[in-house]
């Protein structure tokens, strides 16, 4: 009986630590870098096709400072602070762009890159102001 017991909280215990967050990625891609600080994200591809969730970690009162370039394809930038989903800003082919958007206070923010089908040649950098 005790086998069983330790066996179930160990079970519950790596399902509990598996499902913690609220996104996850999914993407197929070739020539792929990304990097995740708590303040910064980037993501760099030849092609790139699918969704990818950076976790940022806000310490205070700001905004989502971002650049993107892309040559071909399109893709549209999320971000959740507070448990609401809201578009950051949409890009497509041979746009290049470098803004500020996106008000945020401390806490969790979540970034998500989703492409509609195929990218080739980006780069994505993502900063809290």
């Amino acid at each position: 009986m005790r086998k069983v017991l330790s066996f179930m909280v160990t079970a519950l215990m790596l399902f509990s630590l598996a499902s913690c967050s609220k996104y996850s990625s999914k993407y197929k891609a070739v020539g792929f870098v990304h990097s995740n600080t708590s303040t910064s994200a980037m993501m760099e591809f030849y092609t790139f096709d699918g969704r990818m969730v950076f976790r940022l970690n806000s310490a205070g009162e700001g905004a989502i400072k971002y650049s993107a370039k892309l040559e071909s394809g399109s893709a549209t930038v999320y971000y959740d602070y507070l448990g609401t989903e809201s578009e950051l800003f949409s890009i497509n082919s041979g746009d290049e762009m470098d803004s500020l958007g996106g008000y945020v206070e401390t806490g969790t923010v979540y970034i998500i890159v989703q492409t509609d089908g195929e990218c080739r040649n980006g780069n994505f950098q993502f900063t809290l102001d």
